[in-house]
């Protein structure tokens, strides 16, 4: 079970050389070189704009806050509501 040997390669291509004909063979195989190189082609320009819109994800992505800064911008927003809040009660009265 280490692989296909030889004698495995041999009776594989005799079967294929069965099944498609000598006229046909020349056909097939340059039908499966352009397939592969198709494939290979797709397969490479897939990872390269994989590659792209993750570089582009990561520098466009800010870091979350941190805990300190989120807590200093509430608390800023709750002073200048409350602020807003005495102001307009101030002008109610």
């Amino acid at each position: 079970m280490a692989g296909i040997g030889a004698p495995e390669l041999m009776i594989v291509l005799v079967i294929i050389l069965v099944i498609f004909g000598g006229a046909k063979l020349p056909k097939l195989a340059k039908s499966l070189g352009e397939a592969r190189r198709e494939f290979e082609a797709g397969t490479d320009e897939g990872e390269s704009g994989a590659k792209a819109l993750d570089a582009a994800e990561t520098s466009t992505v800010a870091a979350p806050p941190s805990r300190d800064a989120e807590l200093a911008r509430r608390e800023a927003d709750l002073a200048r509501r409350e602020a807003e809040l005495r102001r307009l009660d101030d002008e109610a009265r």
